[in-house]
């Protein structure tokens, strides 16, 4: 398996992940987002070039007012005092998506491996601390499972939830 950077050229094949908001935004939305700098994808391909899974990457901060009183003086422990702000630089996994045909296989949580460690390996770009994600609530123990944790103990979005991962412990 390889992953290769969506480009305008990409000849996109079917992919079914089993949602209709994820799947659209890969065959409709992913190339549009590229070429506007919203966010990049990077798609996973099976040796036959088939589209395994995807995600995509684009900028985003941990604020204080994105978090509880509790979360944020977690956060703010992790810096010294001079170096406390309202807010602190973070990528953000705005989609994530694994082929049905590829459930249960532990290719998301391999896939999440492998962008933490690519995120370390090629930080020259721009310095962040966190990674984070707008996980639907269906999605929160696959995230935690992979490190992550909740902004919020309760959130105000009915569908989705705020989390975030430590890019210092890996």
């Amino acid at each position: 398996m390889v992953i290769v950077y969506l480009t305008e050229s990409y000849e996109m094949k079917p992919f079914d992940c089993g949602d209709a908001d994820l799947n659209g935004f890969l065959l409709n939305d992913a190339k549009l987002y590229a070429e506007k700098k919203l966010a990049y994808t990077y798609i996973l391909e099976d040796d036959d070039r088939n589209i395994v899974a995807y995600y995509s990457l684009l900028n985003d901060k941990i604020s204080k007012r994105d978090a509880s009183n509790a979360t944020w003086r977690k956060v703010k422990k992790l810096f010294p005092h001079r170096k406390h702000f309202n807010s602190y630089p973070a990528i953000k996994i705005g989609r994530f998506a694994v082929s049905k045909a590829y459930n249960g296989q532990g290719i998301g949580s391999e896939l999440m491996n492998q962008i933490k460690q690519s995120l370390v390996e090629n930080g020259n770009y721009s310095a962040f601390r966190f990674l984070t994600v707008d996980a639907y609530l269906t999605a929160i123990p696959f995230y935690e499972k992979n490190g992550f944790k909740l902004l919020l103990s309760d959130d105000a979005n009915e569908h989705t939830r705020l989390m975030y991962f430590d890019m210092m412990e890996l």
